[in-house]
């Protein structure tokens, strides 16, 4: 498993978050706190607090393909 902190802002970031995560066929969560919800889910980002921090969890070892395509949204 692989965390990654991540910051999504805007709506229009979410959709571009949803629809390259759903390109790849890594099981993926969002954490923020203690709620979780899918990292493919919309609906599901959406109702977490975007105005914080969020960790994207990767159920694979193998997902330097994944982090390079979500690099814009990736905290350094």
């Amino acid at each position: 498993m692989r965390s990654i902190p991540i910051k999504l802002s805007f709506a229009e970031e979410v959709k571009t978050f949803v629809n390259v995560a759903n390109r790849y066929p890594y099981d993926m969560d969002l954490r923020a706190g203690r709620h979780v919800v899918d990292a493919k889910s919309i609906l599901g980002i959406f109702s977490l607090d975007l105005s914080q921090p969020i960790t994207l969890e990767v159920y694979a070892d193998e997902c330097e393909d994944l982090v390079n395509d979500l690099q814009q949204f990736v905290i350094k």
